[in-house]
């Protein structure tokens, strides 16, 4: 029984030939560029852009946003390599399975139920905040008490506590619940709400940029001290680490981009086209990305967003800085609560197929693995879901799930780094669609690039990572390595 077994290549490729994965490919570089701006453009840009100005870089999120580019970039095209050659749902946990073995499979597992779940309260806490912005600014009446729409670690300006989330949590619920039978987000009207999202980016920085004032953005990199947050945590602001810090904070605003990565069975030509479709997308969202943090930034102070625009930041920094322009702070704040909502379907709709293919392979139980016998769903696992990811929403404030999930992925994204190298020297003739150039090079720079920005989270969000893991070694040695099919396949 080892720890470091790996599932066999041939193993993968006939559950894959079995899963829906036998794709007709239909897909072209430009339905990739498409694809991947629709998945990238979602609640991070509306939500820790402001959060990233106000407790790490100010104006110079804008370079935040190039390092975190970067980034994606490079692990970007290791995920085309490991999704053209392994194509079967479980992203990188198969991946690890299948070039690293079982404990760093279960350890990568454990952390994309982290970034799924801590994802998806982020997005829910989100659209509490701006359900509170329609209430009041758009359909005139009193927003939800500050008590019942809060983490109890928050405190207001004006000295009220938060007790629970109670819009977080009912978002997160409702969607659950639909989840489990087995309602599913139309293309059409997913193609709709991806529309009125890059409608409302463009709107900001068009309209918006007449109203800049050139001295929110003096310093452009403000000099390098320490931020306290409401919570009493310290933030490295401004200078490199203030960068870096912003980059792994807005890191969550490209979430979503490896969406790409996963259709390589689908394109027509994935050697030519996935590289365009991932680089394409990604330098469109980037561009939008800094010409919005450069508007908003220019449209109110760091104070600001650290104060009263800290929350439903856009809505407000456009009522605040651009008179006449109300109707558009309506727009923004009913578009993007339709947005979050469908990043949170998608969120919780991922989560549950790590939880399936976990509890199928025994090393989460296996009633994860169970399909409602009406719905055809893995409802046990969508309600396990509902209950970690309602805690996390109802009882932990915004900036710390935020930047959980961003730490999260960024640790996914250096083991698929690793995986390619791995897997380039252990199966060197298997097929593969697309290669990553310059291997080692390009994962060995991506592994970097995704550390550094780890590192500017700074150590409170390793130590939760840390803390994370270790109850997901618990659990492992305790209950997964025994039950494991791989390893015992008398129990599957």
């Amino acid at each position: 029984m080892s720890i470091w077994k790996k599932k066999s290549i041939s193993l993968l490729l006939a559950e894959a030939s079995e899963s829906e994965k036998g794709l007709k490919r239909t897909l072209t570089a430009w339905s990739l560029v498409a694809l991947g701006i629709g998945a990238i453009i979602g609640a991070g840009l509306f939500v820790r852009t402001a959060t990233a100005a106000a407790q790490n870089a100010g104006p110079s999120v804008t370079i935040g946003f190039i390092v975190a580019a970067v980034g994606c970039a490079l692990a970007g095209l290791c995920y085309a390599e490991l999704s053209s050659s392994i194509p079967i749902s479980g992203s990188a946990y198969t991946y690890t399975y299948a070039t690293m073995g079982e404990l760093l499979a279960w350890i990568i597992g454990w952390d994309l139920i982290l970034e799924y779940a801590v994802g998806a309260a982020t997005v829910g806490i989100a659209w509490s905040e701006y359900l509170n912005n329609l209430l009041v600014n758009v359909l005139h009446t009193s927003p939800i008490p500050y008590s019942l729409s809060h983490s109890p670690f928050q405190i207001s300006d004006l000295g009220e506590h938060g007790i629970i989330n109670l819009p977080a949590l009912f978002i997160v619920a409702a969607i659950s619940l639909l989840l489990i039978k087995g309602t599913q987000e139309s293309a059409f009207v997913n193609g709709i709400i991806v529309v009125i999202k890059v409608t409302i980016v463009v709107l900001i920085i068009v309209l918006g940029w007449n109203f800049i004032n050139p001295a929110n953005h003096t310093p452009y990199i403000p000099q390098a001290t320490i931020f306290k947050d409401d919570s009493g945590v310290g933030h490295n602001f401004g200078g490199i680490m203030g960068i870096l810090g912003a980059a792994g904070t807005v890191f969550f605003a490209f979430i979503g981009f490896d969406a790409v990565s996963t259709a390589a069975q689908e394109t027509k030509n994935p050697k030519r086209d996935m590289p365009i479709g991932i680089l394409g997308s990604l330098a469109v969202c980037t561009v939008l990305y800094i010409l919005f943090a450069h508007v908003l930034t220019g449209l109110e102070s760091v104070e600001f967003f650290r104060t009263g625009g800290k929350e439903a930041s856009v809505a407000n920094a456009i009522t605040s800085a651009m008179p006449g322009y109300g109707w558009l702070a309506q727009f923004v704040t009913v578009a993007i609560l339709f947005g979050f909502t469908s990043v949170i379907l998608v969120m919780l709709l991922g989560q549950s197929r790590v939880f399936y293919s976990m509890g199928k392979d025994g090393l989460l139980p296996k009633a994860f693995g169970d399909l409602h016998s009406k719905y055809k769903t893995p409802y046990k696992a969508n309600l396990a879901i509902l209950v970690i990811v309602g805690l996390f929403a109802a009882f932990v404030p915004g900036d710390i799930v935020g930047d959980m999930t961003s730490i999260g992925t960024l640790f996914a994204f250096i083991l698929v780094c690793i995986s390619v190298i791995v897997l380039r020297k252990t199966n060197p003739e298997m097929k593969r669609e697309f290669k990553t150039p310059f291997v080692p090079f390009v994962p060995i720079l991506g592994i970097l690039v995704c550390l550094a920005m780890i590192y500017g989270l700074g150590w409170t969000n390793w130590l939760r990572l840390a803390g994370w893991l270790a109850i997901g070694l618990v659990i492992y040695f305790g209950y997964s390595r025994k039950n494991s099919v791989l390893n015992n396949p008398d129990k599957k």
